[in-house]
This record gives structure tokens, sequence and C-alpha cells, in this order.
């Protein structure tokens, strides 16, 4: 049985959206498993009240992590998000069967699609990861050799990638010695090199081999490095790219997720006068009380109209679609399509 993880923060109005999705849109033999790393109770228990199939594993520092939230509302406390709960995650992934589907509470599923299937051909073709969804980036598609290898899925093989051993790819990532730097005085490298390596990864939309997963995150330890992750990705890929079908992808896209939200102020600091974490907890509120619908302009985002909807006298719209712009724009200028 295939475990779909959704990692899950504070955003109980977006993670009814993500499961509504699953279960509209995914057959097969499939379990549900919330990751929750602070999300008020109130909310995660309207989440079970909905969905009771679903269940809900909290944090080691869940406690603590709620209680700030909720302290941030209440006194203005700031939010200590910062230590991430790999150990969580890696914990519950070791325990799975052979592949998983790693997601946050943001992301949603756009279209049928019959994980059985997905899974069938992975077994067959040996393949590690299967991207459901790359934000409409096809900007580096030149640099793969896509063949179609079953009706749903295309074999991504990168035409140029290097790859090494760990130390050598450490070296690399990390630019040790300076060794990245001299690459790109050499006009070997570029500072678009190293993106070229989101190719044979994907933090919200893989299915996974769990093994290749749990490589890809060796040595995370309570926090998120994504030259980290590209580094153990490289090595991976490296030791089997004589399997020419290790990354694949399916020959649409069927997750989508938002740039209109964060999960608190600690991400996505952009200088404007808005409170995510007050933002979150608006919107959380009116979820909770029946006001707020969670698949409004489903399979899109949300309306910014609709989020402004519940504004107070604390949020200001004109400082909300500044910050939205530029968060959109992080994005957008490394190829995502980010219109709706």
């Amino acid at each position: 049985m295939l475990n779909i993880f959704i990692k899950s923060y504070n955003r109980a109005y977006y993670l009814d959206r993500c499961i509504n999705s699953i279960f509209q849109n995914v057959s097969g033999n499939y379990t549900v498993i919330i990751l929750d790393d602070g999300t008020p109770k109130k909310y995660l228990e309207k989440i079970q009240q909905i969905y009771p199939s679903v269940k809900v594993i909290c944090s080691g520092n869940y406690e603590a992590k709620s209680i700030s939230v909720e302290q941030n509302i209440s006194n203005g406390k700031p939010i200590d998000s910062m230590k991430i709960p790999t150990d969580m995650w890696m914990e519950q992934v070791k325990k799975s069967d052979d592949y998983i589907l790693m997601t946050e509470d943001d992301v949603w599923f756009t279209k049928k699609i019959d994980i059985d299937e997905v899974i069938s051909s992975m077994e067959s073709h040996k393949i590690q990861l299967v991207r459901l969804g790359w934000l409409g980036n096809f900007k580096d598609d030149y640099n793969l050799k896509i063949e179609k290898i079953s009706n749903l899925l295309d074999r991504t093989v990168p035409k140029k990638l290097f790859t090494s051993n760990h130390f050598v790819m450490d070296v690399y990532m990390y630019n040790k010695y300076k060794a990245f730097s001299i690459l790109k005085k050499l006009k070997l490298a570029n500072k678009s090199t190293k993106l070229q390596y989101w190719a044979i990864n994907s933090i919200l939309m893989g299915l996974y081999h769990k093994d290749y997963w749990l490589y890809i995150w060796k040595d995370a330890y309570g926090k998120v490095d994504e030259k980290q992750q590209l580094r153990n990705a490289a090595v991976w890929f490296h030791k089997y790219k004589k399997n020419k079908n290790l990354i694949a992808r399916t020959h649409q896209e069927y997750m989508k997720t938002t740039f209109k939200s964060s999960s608190t102020n600690s991400y996505h600091q952009y200088g404007f006068e808005f409170d995510v974490n007050y933002f979150n907890y608006t919107m959380n509120e009116a979820w909770l009380h029946g006001k707020f619908d969670s698949i409004q302009n489903y399979p899109q985002d949300f309306s910014t109209d609709y989020f402004e909807r519940f504004f107070d006298e604390k949020l200001n719209k004109d400082e909300f679609r500044k910050w939205i712009e530029k968060f959109k724009l992080q994005y957008k200028n490394n190829g995502a399509n980010v219109e709706e």
C-alpha cells in the first residue's frame, strides 16, 4: 500500500483542500497520513472529523510549536518554526512499503490518476522517482532526453549532468576549495548550473522509491538544506546511472501548489506590512467556522479577492498583493508558471 504523506503546519484551510483533492482524484491502494508539526489542536480535530480515515502523526515538537502559534496571535510573540521534524519524516518513511508520495499541505491534485498504475510502471522499469508536478517549468527540458515509457510516463534522462561520488559532489555543491568558482571562471558552469539537478529531485510532488527518498534526506538533522539534497541525489544518480529509467515524470502535471501563502513569517520576508501568521490564523478561523470554502476556485488556487473577503483592519490588501507578486517572482525567475 502506498503511503501519501502530507507535511502539515498551521494551514488547515489548505490541508483540507489537499486531502479533498486526493480523495477526488487518486484511485488505487493508498492511505493518507498527515505529519503535523504544530497546527493548533482544534483545527486538526476538525480535519479528522471531515476525514476520519486519515491518520495524523504529530512531531516531537508539536506541543511547543502549536502553543507558539497561538501565543503569536494572542501577544505577538514570534513563532520559532525553524527546526524541521526530519526525524519524524524519516521514521515514517522507513516504516512504509517500497513506494511513498511525500507532499505538503499547500499542494493539491488537479486531475484523476490511478496510483497503482504508476507504481506498476515504477516496479517494471526500476524507476526511483516519478515527478507528478513541476510547477509548469519546462525551462530546462533542452537538457533532458525525454522518451515515452508507458501511456502515463516519460523517462527524463539528463543529457549533461555532472555526477560523482559523495566527496566530489560535496566539494562541488558547497564550493569547497573554491572548486565551483574555478569552474565558473573557466566558463564550465554558471549560476543556473546547479538548478539542473532539480531534474532528479522533487520536494513537493514526487512519488519515490523510499530508498531514494531516504538517501536524499540523509544527514538532514532538523533542517532543509537544498544543496545537501541535490548532492545526495547526484551521488545516487551516479551510482545507478546505467538505469536510463531512474527518473521519470507523468505526461502531464497532476499536482499544483500555491504562490499566495507561506507557513509562517519566518519564510519569505520581503519587508511588506503583511503578517503571514495572522493571515493564516484568519483563514483557519474562517474555515473552522464553516465560512471558508476549501475548494473555492479549484483546481486553480484560491482567488486573491476571495482571501481578501476575510480581511480585517490588521490585514492590508495592497500589502498582501505586493507580497504575492514578490513571492511569485522568485519562482518565475527560475522558470515556473506562476499564473493561474
